[in-house]
């Protein structure tokens, strides 16, 4: 049924064909059997072989795998290993990160509860939650887990805790209304939604929807129907692989004719052919990014980000808007009094005075009619009465060390009994208890400001008791609006003496004592985070299912809503038409009141206008947005699992300063990527220049298919993971988020790596050439050495844009490590005797040793100048 919360109990019990007395179960029985299973849907998953395989259709590691059988045919195994080794672990760590990225479905069905009360054949019985059917009368109270969305037909003093759902966490008051006009979720008082928790209160409902008719299965349908967008790295290196992959074949191809053509054996010509291929294309960048992402995730852990896909590292990086959830990220998930009117004046919980009786009696009221506790500094109960208990604890004489003779709230408590009381109810909007308060039976109220007013015929001040009068009255309604319009939540106080009965009856003639506001306060470092995003670029939006007035506040103090910004409400987003909206999105701080398709059609718009977009959230509701969001993030404390399981990223401390942090975190990851990046191409590159600039003269082969096998072991691996360790720079976060259309294959990046490809290759053949004035087997060795030795050196110059005087060695020893053991492992090749044959290599004189080293040194003297030059300008 649609709209059920729009139709009467009537209506429904019509359409539904269900009595009071239930269903038979011959009836139950046929629902079932039409309906199914009160269960959410799963979808068909890949098995962990299809996930497996399917890692392994990108171009480049089919083209790498052909050589790899090419290499396996001709009888070289080291490469053939090689090979394989680098495709399959990159398999195996694609397969393990998918897996734990799709349990979101499983996690939402565990929402359900085991078993329901429902009314059958006339009698209350209990059945598993998945044999409900539409059109049965349930019975749910206290602690009862709603097993389905139902129409509320009875209730008393009902109360929901809808947060998995609303993002909200105060508790709902439920009644038994009719709405003649469309409401958000959040406002839908004659309804119960499964899989929210009953928390004060019992109902009788109607059961109007199951599985995946629920609320939380049409969020099941959303989530099936989003697909999880691929980062902006993926997509660059996808197109860069494909296009790389393809200029080299073709540049193997050519060699591999002239080899041909030049009378070389077909084999030998292939097998070179092959070995150019496997060092020319980079097979060890993807296995690189993925260890430096890795790497990058393990730091942002110890800062309280914790990274469930490591391709979404990079992504961070690009994020230029937040959409953040408000409650217990943006602020601190805990109601807090904030400013007390009392006596025509309005004050703090640190300048109220025990001493004034007006303040001692609203402290009475506060403490003594409230059912909460606060044990070990934690509160129990409702928040909003804890927060009165830590109000009292923070005035001025009360001391809260058991230790010492005060008057603590429970001490207060002890000596003063409670006679009777008439618990809260959504109708009445009060709570009434009575004591015994200097031998006069005191009856002290809380509640609605609008109805305990109307209850009220005298008010208190400092001088004295004074009647209600109209004026008095409109002086504490514009007080009222004064605290609502800062988006505090108000609660009215007063109270009456006399030794007449408690009952609903009787809250009437009551003496106004004040007001006291509460609020969900801002955390100080989201603060400053905010204004640290505004700094990087980055647009913070508060989506929220909290009132917009609440939410605007907020958000002014928070600094994300300023003066000329909006803020529309569910109702009205969906109101708005495409055009409308991509009209008005930049100008759009606050969202209130939405639900989980307005926030996927949020993120969506930011999407479209080509932004990377982060969304955060805790509960079932939140999970298709952060599926949708290209950075997905769930609160790690308060997070439902449904929640962490859609999300790419968990805060394990739900602060929204430690996105900021992983923002910059992400910025460095994707810069280190971009050196290393920029390291295994210039290298590679000098490969190719040299063997193409032999292959146009006629000369000899200057490598041996084994030393670019050792080149790719030892010079493509070890400096470009030291380059990944780079920390990042100071001013990161000054900077404006990178765009994500361009790409880091931009005609400088072009132009970088291939001038400083090409110095390393003129060193390369320099030495070959002087090798050649020898033979042909020393001139391979001295190329060898020195492509190795300079691609060492090289490490350093690809840290960072600044030169290495600059940098030096303490923010990074790894740089200096990976320089060390690769130099030791050549010098095991060139020197240890029994290694020569191995590796193809020949003795060395000195002369030529000095030469290796000059030549291999030089590009990145020249290299080192310019960055100098550079700095000083």
């Amino acid at each position: 049924m649609k709209d059920v919360y729009l139709k009467t109990k009537g209506e429904i019990e019509k359409a539904l064909d269900s009595s009071p007395q239930g269903l038979t179960t011959t009836e139950a029985n046929s629902r079932f059997q039409k309906f199914g299973p009160n269960a959410l849907e799963e979808t068909k998953k890949q098995t962990t072989l299809q996930v497996f395989l399917s890692q392994f259709k990108d171009l480049m590691v089919i083209i790498l795998i052909i050589a790899a059988l090419i290499s396996a045919s001709m009888g070289d195994a080291e490469s053939t290993i090689v090979i394989l080794v680098v495709l399959i672990l990159n398999a195996v760590l694609g397969t393990i990160q998918h897996i734990k990225a799709e349990k979101s479905l499983a996690s939402l069905r565990s929402l359900s509860s085991p078993s329901a009360k429902v009314l059958r054949d006339g009698q209350l019985i209990e059945i598993p939650s998945t044999q409900v059917v539409p059109g049965d009368i349930m019975n749910i109270e206290a602690g009862d887990m709603v097993v389905a969305d139902g129409r509320i037909l009875d209730l008393y003093s009902l109360q929901v805790n809808e947060s998995s759902l609303t993002g909200e966490s105060t508790n709902v008051d439920k009644a038994d209304v009719e709405f003649d006009h469309e409401v958000p979720l959040g406002d839908r008082l004659n309804m119960v939604y499964s899989g929210s928790l009953v928390t004060y209160g019992r109902a009788t409902i109607l059961v109007t929807g199951t599985g995946m008719e629920t609320e939380i299965g049409k969020i099941a349908s959303l989530m099936n129907a989003t697909k999880e967008k691929r980062t902006p790295l993926q997509v660059t290196l996808d197109d860069f692989s494909s296009k790389l992959a393809i200029v080299i074949m073709i540049i193997c191809a050519i060699i591999f004719g002239m080899q041909i053509v030049r009378g070389q054996p077909l084999m030998d010509a292939l097998l070179f052919a092959v070995a150019l291929a496997v060092a020319a294309i980079p097979e060890a960048l993807s296995s690189i990014v993925t260890i430096v992402q890795a790497m990058g995730t393990q730091r942002m852990a110890k800062e309280n980000a914790i990274i469930k896909n490591l391709a979404a590292v990079e992504s961070l990086g690009s994020v230029s808007v937040i959409c953040s959830d408000k409650t217990g990220t943006l602020t601190q998930n805990k109601m807090t009094v904030e400013d007390i009117y009392v006596g025509d004046e309005t004050y703090t919980s640190k300048t109220l005075d025990l001493h004034n009786q007006l303040h001692r009696y609203l402290l009475y009221d506060a403490v003594l009619n409230n059912d909460s506790s606060l044990v070990d500094g934690k509160g129990i109960g409702d928040p909003t009465e804890y927060a009165l208990l830590e109000m009292y604890r923070k005035v001025p004489g009360i001391q809260v060390d058991e230790d010492t003779i005060s008057l603590t709230e429970n001490q207060l408590r002890d000596a003063l009994e409670r006679m009777e009381e008439v618990p809260f109810d959504s109708d009445r909007k009060l709570m009434s208890t009575q004591y015994k308060i200097h031998g006069i039976t005191t009856t002290f109220t809380k509640g609605a400001v609008d109805v305990l007013l109307d209850r009220c015929q005298s008010i208190r001040l400092d001088d004295g008791i004074h009647p209600m009068t109209p004026a008095r009255k409109q002086k504490i309604l514009d007080k009222n609006q004064e605290f609502s319009a800062s988006g505090l939540r108000v609660l009215a106080f007063a109270y009456k003496e006399g030794d007449e009965s408690l009952s609903k009856d009787t809250e009437y003639g009551f003496t106004f004592l004040g007001l006291i506001s509460e609020m969900d306060p801002p955390r100080q470092e989201s603060i400053d985070a905010v204004t640290q995003a505004k700094k990087a670029g980055i647009r913070t939006i508060m989506i929220t299912g909290d009132h917009k007035v609440t939410a605007t506040a907020i958000a002014r103090r928070i600094g994300i809503f300023e003066d000329g910004d909006l803020a529309v409400t569910g109702l009205e987003l969906d109101a708005m038409s495409e055009a409308e909206l991509d009209q008005n999105i930049e100008k759009i701080s606050v969202y209130a009141r939405v639900s989980p398709e307005n926030k996927i059609r949020i993120v969506e718009a930011w999407q479209k206008k080509g932004r990377i977009v982060s969304m955060t959230g805790d509960g079932v509701n939140d999970a298709p947005a952060l599926k949708k969001a290209d950075i997905g993030v769930a609160m790690g404390i308060t997070g439902t699992e449904v929640s962490k399981d859609a999300a790419s990223m968990i805060l394990a401390d739900d602060n929204f300063a430690t996105i900021i942090k992983a923002v910059a975190n992400g910025r460095t990851i994707y810069e280190n990527i971009k050196n290393a990046i920029l390291y295994l191409l210039s290298g590679n590159l000098s490969a190719i220049i040299t063997v193409v600039y032999a292959s146009i003269f006629a000369l000899p082969v200057p490598f041996k298919a084994v030393q670019l096998l050792f080149i790719n072991l030892v010079t493509d691996s070890l400096p470009a993971l030291a380059i990944g360790m780079e920390p990042g720079a100071k001013d990161i976060l000054d900077r404006k988020p990178r765009d994500p259309k361009a790409g880091f294959m931009d005609q400088p990046f072009i132009q970088k790596f291939s001038l400083q490809g090409a110095l390393i290759a003129i060193g390369v053949i320099f030495a070959y050439q002087m090798g050649l004035q020898t033979n042909p087997n020393v001139a391979c060795t001295m190329a060898f050495s020195t492509l190795t030795l300079a691609r060492l050196f090289h490490g350093f110059n690809c840290r960072n844009e600044h030169s290495i005087f600059r940098l030096g060695f303490k923010r990074n020893w790894y740089s200096l490590y990976a320089f060390l053991l690769g130099v030791c492992f050549l010098s095991l090749i060139l020197f240890v005797p029994s290694l020569h044959n191995l590796f193809s290599v020949t003795p060395l004189t000195m002369q030529q040793i000095v030469s290796i080293g000059g030549l291999a040194i030089l590009p990145t003297i020249i290299i080192q100048l310019g960055k100098i030059i550079r700095e000083q300008k």
